[in-house]
């Protein structure tokens, strides 16, 4: 073969290269960039769908200006992070952290506050996940960086309340957070966590995207973004995972799912739920897709999350 074929071989493989990372970082973009992924995940909604949700969390926004203390934290890499504290009706030393989910913000978890904290006899502290709602961050963390955010909001609390006694409660991310941090040394006085509709890993998680959208298999895409995530971001996609850490757990958990469920796939929850090392519970509810879990049987649902929180507290 004469060097001029091989060098138009090496510079189609070279082209194909860029090209694929150049896709790949666009990929990476799309997902955990937040004003590039908040940009398209908007558009599954309607005109109608959106105008509902704005004028939702105007009503939720206004009532955390009227019934929250905002409060700040700054995380291990510099960022401001927001959080809401909303003490109780009576005097308790019972703290629940709320965490919301993929491009939400604490005040889309406004309308469980009354349920999660037994009709506000415990203080609640609603939090913004870096790069969501008001708190800094040009990448989403997925729920692992997002959870040495949490170890510091816990912080926060102990420093006003040492003898407090804390509760995590997080939907979808949020209970990937809150699932990742039992993986660590979790301060004593966390007591328990109710995760609902977490995901196994984040690798996991978009894979079941990049099919459903592209309608391509994980290489090598995939493996590309992971690694573009972890240049930009500080993770790769593969490490981020909810399985590895409950396997370090001793925290006991409630885990929550929809049968339904298929933006976090229902079969996730038995994954999560035979690794994880701790005093647990699975609760599964018919019918109810993402996040639904609580609107499709709030009895059942917030009796079981009412029953798991007193056996620990």
């Amino acid at each position: 073969m004469s060097v001029s074929c091989w060098l138009i071989i090496i510079s189609i493989i070279i082209a194909f290269i860029i090209l694929i990372l150049f896709i790949s970082k666009k990929m990476c973009d799309m997902a955990i960039k937040t004003e590039i992924a908040k940009k398209y995940s908007m558009l599954i909604f309607t005109p109608e769908q959106k105008e509902v949700m704005d004028k939702t969390d105007l009503e939720a926004i206004k009532w955390l200006e009227q019934n929250a203390t905002e409060v700040e934290i700054i995380s291990r890499d510099g960022l401001k992070l927001k959080g809401y504290e909303i003490k109780s009706k009576q005097k308790s030393n019972v703290w629940v952290i709320i965490v919301h989910g993929y491009m939400g913000r604490g005040s889309d978890m406004v309308k469980y506050v009354p349920y999660i904290t037994n009709n506000n006899t415990y203080n609640s502290l609603i939090i913004d996940l870096r790069a969501h709602g008001k708190s800094e961050g040009e990448y989403i963390g997925m729920g692992w960086k997002d959870r040495y955010d949490l170890e510091l909001w816990i912080d926060k609390i102990l420093e006003e309340n040492k003898t407090a006694i804390i509760i995590l409660y997080g939907i979808s991310m949020g209970a990937a957070t809150v699932t990742m941090a039992t993986g660590d040394n979790l301060q004593e006085q966390v007591k328990l966590v109710i995760a609902d509709c977490g995901y196994t890993s984040v690798w996991d998680e978009f894979k079941v995207h990049l099919k459903k959208i592209l309608h391509v298999l994980p290489f090598p895409l995939l493996y590309t973004a992971s690694m573009m995530s972890k240049i930009y971001a500080g993770y790769g996609f593969k490490e981020a995972s909810t399985v590895k850490q409950v396997r370090k757990s001793k925290t006991p958990t409630l885990f929550i799912h929809g049968t339904k469920d298929k933006f976090v796939p229902f079969s996730m929850l038995n994954k999560i739920y035979t690794n994880a090392n701790c005093k647990k519970e699975k609760l599964e509810i018919d019918d109810a897709a993402h996040a639904e879990s609580c609107s499709i049987n709030p009895e059942k649902y917030w009796g079981t999350v009412q029953k798991f929180i007193k056996q620990y507290i």
